[in-house]
């Protein structure tokens, strides 16, 4: 009972940390860019994974945490993945209007529900499929405002829509069956996420903003803004993993949509952005949408916690689980 209570406030503090950094970090990057004129998303990303990696190394130096080895080839393609779909993300913003851009991110949840439903053969219940679809609809009420098609921005769409539930799919798969936690994943794969992202950022911004990262002139305050944004993408990045391995790929998308719903409130309170009636009626229906989610979550879980007592048989075979994961640890997940 006592593991169970440390689990649980375990995922409260993880969903807290990526909460109240990712919205620190959208504000940070929005003055950044739209206020300080430095547009280039895809480089400073990159930044932000080799502070990310710098950090990790500096906290296993001081025996923080233990680095544990994964098999090279699985961790090269992961990081390469996600670096992948970070780009072609910025664009699908590039090529597309901000409303696409919108619908792409929601797609992502319904296409994680179905790859995991055909390859993974989870299960997803009537009430959980309904509060995502109320959260889904609450959100592109509240964010999506003009969808523009192009084949080109349409290709790159779906593109970043595969690598992106994919990239997520695999970060949860990897901690659990190859019993690595959070920090030991992202340590091994943020120098080969940054990698990527540090040969095409540069190339990726200047053909989006037609400007050169390395022509731009950083003022101090520029610089001041920059290191404040890698510093934040440290705690970004570690609860990004921390609480997809910790709950599901679907759970942090619908998180990512908190955030939305959040960013949009600070956006009206504290940058004074336009607010009308229809954001104020599409984030009560995302939240309550969130609030059935969460509700049937927990309901399921404690249904599941109960029939493990019940049956009293999951010690035997978390024996024989962790035997195959010691047997997994020295192969490929990939």
């Amino acid at each position: 009972m006592g593991e169970m209570t440390g689990f649980q406030l375990g995922v409260i503090g993880a969903l807290f940390l990526s909460v109240a950094s990712s919205v620190s970090i959208v504000i940070c990057n929005k003055a950044l860019m739209s206020n300080l004129g430095f547009p280039f998303a895809t480089t400073l990303t990159s930044w932000h994974l080799m502070v990310t990696f710098c950090t990790l190394h500096v906290a296993n130096r001081l025996n923080f945490f233990e680095s544990k080895s994964i098999d090279m080839k699985t961790v090269m393609l992961f990081g390469i993945l996600n670096g992948v779909s970070i780009g072609l993300l910025n664009l699908s913003l590039g090529f597309n209007s901000v409303g696409f851009y919108q619908m792409t991110k929601l797609a992502i949840i319904p296409f994680t529900v179905l790859v995991e439903t055909i390859f993974l053969k989870k299960q997803f219940s009537q009430q959980i499929k309904f509060s995502l679809f109320l959260l889904l609809v609450g959100v592109g009420i509240a964010s999506v405002t003009d969808l523009q098609l192009n084949f080109v921005g349409t290709v790159l769409s779906l593109l970043a829509i595969i690598t992106t539930c994919v990239g997520q799919i695999l970060t949860n798969t990897i901690q659990k069956r190859l019993n690595v936690s959070s920090t030991q994943l992202l340590y091994q794969s943020a120098p080969f996420q940054a990698a990527i992202l540090f040969v095409s950022g540069p190339v990726v911004d200047q053909f989006l903003t037609k400007q050169s990262v390395f022509s731009h002139k950083y003022s101090p305050i520029v610089l001041v803004f920059i290191i404040l944004s890698c510093l934040i993408a440290v705690s970004v990045n570690f609860s990004t993993f921390l609480v997809i391995g910790k709950t599901s790929p679907v759970t942090y998308q619908v998180l990512g949509h908190l955030k939305t719903c959040l960013v949009l409130g600070f956006g009206y309170t504290l940058l004074h952005d336009p607010f009308t009636e229809r954001n104020i009626i599409g984030i009560l229906v995302a939240i309550f949408g969130m609030g059935l989610y969460s509700y049937f979550c927990a309901q399921e879980n404690r249904k599941k916690q109960a029939a493990d007592v019940k049956d009293g048989a999951p010690l035997l075979s978390q024996d024989k689980d962790s035997h195959e994961v010691k047997k997994l640890t020295k192969n490929s997940l990939v």
